[in-house]
């Protein structure tokens, strides 16, 4: 029975759907007699029709079967003849097989206004089905953990195009990503996006497909971390999305620290859907269209449902948004100069005017290049020239542009003695492109020094020279956009099948890849250096390279053919891919207990994951301008054997416990961990349950943070040697050694250990009326273990330590002591003693915690006048804490100065009418207070006046849906309603002046979308 039910829905946060679903509609019918179940389960391949029961009642029924043109409700009516079920409609409206009702010896008269015939007081018992956080097929409405449904109607109406939209308004989803204008995230995980719940980090949120793992994006985030990318994943296959937040690595093994999101896709159709949506936004620019089909068959062997999905997605480009298309934006008075497109200073950074230069190249960008200055720059404090630009830097992509197709198919066949076969396959083509910035050019040395300057024969002085390349010099925008062409699969299949009266199976195989094909634009530095420096001619004393470069080379426009001369593009081909074999048994009633049946569940797993950045060999070297990265490829085999069990303690008490044991072996290392989990149920009146959770969690080291070759980054340090050695009497912040330009290199660490968390949750679900329900869910997640980098500035303090031989105390040190070993290995200095590197790598070391509260009410109203919906939710987190490494002060990531952008609170409402044919819906967004930029810097002073903060917001979107038919629908959907844009932040000197992580300038949008359903049951 359960292996038939796994496809209809989780909770009664779908009974809108299923309502939907339910709806009346002839056609052919064709069940013969046998096993109710089976019967069943053919009735709604047949009809699409979705039905709710519990598995147990059914078991071991006959009917007489249907034949015949007719109703799915006429059907299933024939098919329960003398079975002592009835179907009936619960106050959602969907369609429940309970338990005909018991004549009753003295009947009372019905009141004198009529009524319907005697129902069921309250249907409470749902089918048994297979929920996200278990694998045991349960009859509840809700279970011991909180979990979060959305399902494809409620994202349809609430005007949601995208999985990261959903994503973003999960009021759980509270931690910081990357958005499409991050820079970060066009540098190293173009296209992707991500979802964070808690802000615990994206890799700490297991994301699945259908319950199964899919492969992580071929780049780690932010150079440093693996990941699941959303951003591909097809909204128009999606049949609902499950959040269950906290610990759940006892169910589903490493990664499940902050929670998991399951998106399960369309498992059944009958007819053909055809969906068209195209969108624009009322301030231009970013159009799209979407196209998907959804199809499916089925016999009384065989079934299939398969789709596909176009996406076709224009870029929109910041110059069209006035609030960012010009430095003329900026907050402040100094920050509103123009972008130094061309600038030359000398050795002590004083602006070397270009005078006349400029005129020369006034067609550039568009005709915004002039003589500019900046306040200060110049000799003796006066103002510094330079040739800039005000609109240059409007040139990056807000949306990215992408095109692709999503294709997808659920295949089954029933063999004779009722086991099964199935597959899911998914696929996925999509070509994507974006502009971050503009190339730019200064002098850098073989050796990777960017500091730039070099003696100039010419000028006879030290200078530094540094320039933008124009779109008019690359040729057009095209030609500097970073372009991603990504190839995803995934595949399932497997058998299942039943084993004596109450043992359901399942094995099964899973394959899941992510192929791209990454390129940036680049500056080859040692081409750009010859174009506009000409040869080197020595060093001098000071060890600055010597030039005889005439500055006119500065200060002339590059024809198209000299740009070529010097720009490339690196090409990466990353990959990723995951590989599961699977065993499960669930038996709902391993064994009887007083108060009903004990359910049971075992997995057996055995996997494979491995990933390999295949970057451009020259990437790795110094060979592009101010680009070196890290190559990065391993693997690792896992096996794992978990069990579950559901024990009814009392008749109104169940208690869930799991245990799951894991093993990792990669790099000639093994891990192991056991985790568990335990939750109650309580329900001492039939419209109060009380619940709770503890869990228990951990995280196999991310394969890059093993298996990361050695890579660069620029980055800034005190030398705490020379400043106690040649200033002891300044304090840091005025030694002339405190703020250094550093080389930081970076490697993996395959000596890792997991990372480990608690996680408890205490709550409870009321519902006062049929059509009134609240949840209030308290939650605490504690992290450990936490892989963070080194941190440089303690490395620095130990290298002055242990060079020293004491502290700033006066204490010893002992130089031959393994701390000081070691960090006297990772810090490199120059000849003349000058800081220049140091050499970091990942640890287990941090910690962090954080609380809080989840609030959902939901309301339906049924009037003359219509149906009302309501549903909102809030969260509040009440703690947020880390600690990077012992014995360092527990940081407030809410406090001021923080360094930390995430909100403390989220909240989101929906508010929908229904009737007839018509159907619109309100939705709204709350984002709580954010730090402004000063704070997030670390640099606000209360003393300066002005808040530490940028207040809360509210987005709004709207929807109106009219039905043609049954099978034909219009609908509009407006997101944005009131075309707000960010916040203002009179601290955000940083293009584009504004909190891209939260915010964004594209204004309001509008799609128009048609449905329309060939055969079948009504939409």
């Amino acid at each position: 029975m359960v292996r038939r039910l796994r496809v209809l829905l989780l909770s009664l946060a779908c009974t809108a759907a299923l309502s939907a679903q339910a709806q009346v509609a002839a056609g052919a019918v064709d069940i013969p007699a046998g096993d109710l179940v089976s019967a069943l389960d053919a009735l709604a391949r047949q009809s699409g029709v979705q039905f709710v029961y519990r598995a147990d009642q059914l078991k071991g029924l006959r009917t007489s079967g249907v034949r015949g043109a007719m109703p799915a409700a006429d059907a299933l009516d024939r098919l329960l003849r003398g079975s002592g079920y009835v179907a009936r409609r619960d106050a959602s409206g969907a369609m429940v097989i309970v338990q005909a009702p018991k004549p009753v010896p003295a009947p009372r008269p019905p009141p004198a206004s009529g009524g319907a015939s005697a129902e069921p007081a309250s249907v409470t018992e749902l089918e048994s089905i297979q929920v996200t956080g278990s694998r045991i097929p349960r009859a509840q409405i809700e279970g011991p953990a909180p979990i979060t449904v959305m399902t494809a109607q409620e994202i349809k109406a609430n005007g949601f195009t995208s999985v990261p939209d959903v994503l973003r308004a999960m009021t759980q989803n509270g931690g910081e990503t990357q958005s499409q204008q991050s820079a970060s995230g066009a540098d190293f995980s173009p296209g992707a996006q991500q979802v964070d719940l808690r802000g615990l980090g994206p890799n700490h949120t297991l994301v699945l497909v259908n319950g199964r793992r899919i492969a992580d994006f071929p780049m780690p985030f932010k150079g440093r971390s693996n990941f699941t990318d959303i951003s591909n994943i097809p909204l128009g296959m999606v049949e609902r999305i499950e959040i269950l937040t906290g610990s759940a690595s006892a169910i589903y093994g490493s990664d499940a620290i902050s929670g998991v999101v399951n998106f399960i896709l369309k498992k059944q159709a009958d007819g053909t859907t055809v969906d068209f949506r195209m969108g624009d936004s009322t301030r231009g620019g970013g159009e799209s269209f979407n196209l998907s089909v959804s199809s499916g068959y089925s016999n009384e062997r065989f079934s299939a449902i398969y789709g596909f999905e176009l996406q076709a997605q224009n870029p929109l480009w910041a110059y069209e948004r006035a609030r960012q298309d010009s430095t003329k934006d900026a907050p402040t008075q100094s920050t509103r100069a123009a972008r130094r497109a061309f600038l030359r200073t000398n050795f002590d950074d004083e602006y070397l005017d270009p005078g006349a230069a400029c005129a020369g190249l006034a067609q550039l960008n568009g005709g915004t290049t002039y003589r500019a200055s900046r306040p200060g720059w110049g000799a003796d404090g006066e103002d510094g020239y330079y040739c800039g630009s005000d609109e240059s830097i409007g040139y990056g992509t807000m949306i990215s542009k992408r095109k692709g197709v999503n294709a997808f198919a659920s295949l089954g066949y029933r063999f004779d003695n009722g086991s099964e076969w199935f597959a899911d396959v998914q696929m996925g083509y999509h070509e994507l492109s974006m502009f971050r910035d503009v190339s730019s050019w200064s002098y850098q040395a073989p050796d990777g020094n960017e500091d730039g300057y070099f003696f100039n024969q010419a000028t006879d002085q030290v200078e530094y020279w540094q320039r933008q390349f124009s779109p008019e010099e690359m040729g057009g925008l095209d030609a500097g956009t970073i372009r991603n062409r990504q190839k995803t699969l995934s595949l399932t299949t497997g058998f299942k099948g039943r084993w004596g009266e109450h043992w359901d199976w399942e094995a099964a195989l899973s394959h899941s890849q992510y192929q791209s094909t990454i390129s940036w634009p680049q500056i080859v530095a040692s081409k750009a250096n010859d174009l506009f420096l000409g040869p080197q001619l020595g060093s001098d004393d000071d060890g600055l390279p010597i030039f005889n470069a005439d500055p006119e080379r500065l200060y002339r426009p590059l024809t198209r053919a000299e740009y070529d001369a010097i720009a490339a593009r690196t090409v990466y081909q990353p990959k990723s891919r995951t590989d599961t074999a699977s065993l499960t048994l669930t038996n709902t009633e391993l064994f009887t207990m007083p108060a009903g049946a004990v359910g049971f569940a075992g997995t057996l797993e055995v996997g494979n994951q491995s990933y390999n950045l295949r970057p451009d060999p020259l990437a790795t070297q110094y060979y592009y301008y101010s680009w070196r990265d890290s190559d990065g490829k391993g693997s690792r085999d896992r096996w794992a054997a978990a069990g579950e069990l559901r024990l009814p303690l009392l008749e109104k008490l169940n208690l869930s416990v799991a245990g799951r044991y894991d093993q990792y072996r990669y790099g000639g290392h093994d891990i192991d961990k056991f985790t568990y989990s335990a939750g109650l149920e309580w329900r001492p009146i039939e419209s109060l349950l009380l619940r709770g959770s503890y869990g228990t969690a951990f995280r196999a080291p991310d394969l890059h943070y093993v298996f990361s070759g050695e890579g660069n980054l620029e980055s800034f340090g005190a030398d705490y040697y020379r400043c106690r050695t040649e200033e002891p009497d300044s304090d840091l912040g005025d030694c002339s050694y405190s703020d250094e330009n550093l080389v930081v290199t970076r490697r993996g660490n395959r000596e890792l250990e997991p990372e480990t968390s608690t996680a408890w949750t205490a709550g409870l679900v009321w519902s006062p009326m049929a059509n009134l329900d609240f949840s209030i869910d308290y939650f605490n997640i504690e992290l450990r273990q936490q892989v963070q980098d080194l941190r440089i500035d303690g490395i620095l303090q130990d290298e002055a330590n242990c060079r020293l031989g004491r502290r700033p105390d006066g204490s010893a040190v002992d130089a031959a002591s393994p701390t000081c070993v070691d960090a006297l290995a990772r810090v490199g200095r120059n000849g003349d003693g000058d800081l220049y590197s140091v050499y970091i790598n990942p640890i287990n070391i941090a910690r962090e915690r954080t609380n809080g509260i989840d609030f959902n009410a939901r309301y339906r109203l049924e009037t003359r006048f219509g149906s009302f919906r309501f549903n909102g939710n809030y969260s509040w987190v009440r703690e947020h804490e880390s600690q990077q490494y012992s014995g360092d002060p527990v940081e407030d990531q809410f406090a001021v100065n923080s360094g930390f952008d995430i909100p403390r609170s989220k909240a989101s409402v929906s508010l929908s009418w229904d009737k007839d044919r018509w159907t619109t819906t309100l939705h709204g967004e709350r984002l709580g207070k954010l730090p402004n930029y000063d704070s997030y810097n670390q640099s606000y002073d209360p003393d300066d006046g002005g808040s530490a903060w940028v207040g809360a917001t509210y987005r709004y979107n709207a929807s109106v849906q009219y039905r043609f038919t049954d099978h034909a629908q219009l609908s509009l959907a407006v997101t944005n309603l009131f075309d707000k844009l960010p916040p203002k932040d009179a601290t955000y000197t940083s293009y584009p002046y504004y909190d891209v992580s939260w915010f964004d300038t594209v204004g309001r949008q509008v799609y128009l979308q048609y449905t329309h359903k060939f055969g079948g049951s009504a939409l």
